[in-house]
């Protein structure tokens, strides 16, 4: 499945970069068009004469060709890739990219790429375990990035364990496997609302709560990857989406998440309300800032209207609905009583009791609701992992 891809491999300064010519040469002989970024650090390990060669191209390393009087843009080639495969990747690059540093070409494509980018991590057992670079890896699956991980044996260091860089022949079955996958949702149009909304209150202030958005997010990216069409409106939130199949239009309050879910709800086949959306709203917005001067103030509040209810009153057999619930008390019962009302598909039940879940965390533990009655539990997982467990459901319903 890799004829005719084009795969973008960078390679970082690691002793595992012997490797790459054998991986190279590998990805030339399964039909792929390969072209590849080497770090500074990456040319005292092997050459870029070895690695032009045998990728029958020329080797990218700096912005600026002296030679030539050329200069590399990075944009072109992020957006020249259908995958892009850091290998070896080293614990100084990892961390650069999942902590947004850009210092070198390899990290400026990183961060211009829209493709599927992923690591094969090398280093010593010691660093590989350490806490910081686990929470270098979670950050990159939390962006939707994938990691093959490292393999064990005997290290550069003389140590023994796990570190070391996936042999060139299982990356090349990883890739094989990750492009012959069927895009499961290949054509369905998708609407997901994400993230908070805030009421304003006057100009200066609001009324919100603390969603980030992460999880509906992770959705998007994951239902785009699987080939759908995704219309993302998101309430105030400092995420960005990435792919191209994702249209990110951006709300502040409940009222105006509604109007856009009214113009997108009949055009699409699946909706998916994660947004947490304010139950109320202040009945007048001064129009000035209100100044402190007594000691109890009031502010007279009205209902926002109910999103997810508002649809379930028009929602067509072929329509698919899926809602979530963020409960403290009486979780599965509130839960199967939103499953009810609004005419859900199935719910997704968080839990305010789990630690490192819900509001702010990259973490999250779910438990699926089905109409049918069927109940899922699922562990405590990086909330992209927790969007593929809830696309893989969702697929039951297509």
């Amino acid at each position: 499945m890799l004829t005719n891809k084009k795969i973008l491999l960078g390679i970082t300064g690691s002793i595992a970069a012997y490797k790459s010519a054998f991986l190279v040469r590998l990805l030339i002989k399964s039909g792929a068009e390969v072209k590849v970024i080497m770090t500074d650090a990456a040319k005292e390990f092997i050459t870029p004469l070895t690695i032009s060669t045998l990728a029958k191209t020329p080797v990218y390393s700096d912005f600026y060709d002296g030679k030539s009087g050329k200069w590399t843009n990075h944009v072109e080639l992020a957006l020249w890739a259908d995958v892009f495969l850091i290998a070896p990747a080293t614990a100084n690059e990892i961390a650069k990219m999942a902590n947004g540093l850009c210092d070198n070409l390899l990290t400026a494509t990183y961060l211009s790429a829209k493709c599927q980018a992923i690591f094969a991590p090398a280093m010593d057992l010691d660093m590989y375990i350490h806490a910081a670079t686990q929470n270098n890896f979670n950050k990159l699956l939390s962006f939707g990035n994938q990691i093959i991980d490292a393999e064990s044996g005997e290290l550069a260091s003389g140590l023994s364990g796990q570190g070391r860089m996936a042999e060139p022949e299982h990356i090349i079955k990883y890739l094989d496997n990750l492009l012959s996958q069927k895009k499961r949702f290949l054509g369905k149009r998708i609407l997901i609302t994400a993230g908070p909304t805030q009421e304003a209150i006057d100009p200066v202030r609001y009324i919100s709560n603390h969603s980030s958005g992460k999880m509906g997010y992770a959705l998007a990216e994951t239902l785009a990857e699987e080939g759908a069409e995704v219309s993302l409106i998101s309430g105030p939130s400092q995420l960005i989406s990435t792919h191209l199949n994702i249209k990110l239009i951006k709300v502040k309050s409940a009222l105006e998440m509604l109007e856009q879910c009214k113009s997108l709800f009949f055009s699409t086949q699946i909706a998916i309300f994660s947004a947490a959306v304010a139950d109320y709203r202040a009945k007048e917005i001064a129009t000035q800032k209100i100044k402190k001067k007594d000691e109890a103030f009031t502010i007279d509040m009205v209902k926002n209207p109910d999103i997810a209810i508002e649809f379930a009153k028009v929602k067509s057999e072929d329509q698919i609905s899926i809602g979530f619930a963020l409960e403290t008390n009486n979780e599965e019962a509130n839960a199967l009583q939103k499953l009810k009302n609004k005419s859900f598909d199935f719910v997704v039940l968080n839990s305010t009791q789990t630690e490192n879940a819900t509001f702010g965390f990259d973490t999250n533990k779910i438990t699926i609701l089905k109409k049918s009655g069927e109940k899922i539990d699922f562990e405590l997982k990086t909330k992209s992992e927790v969007a593929k467990d809830i696309v893989n459901v969702l697929s039951d319903f297509i």
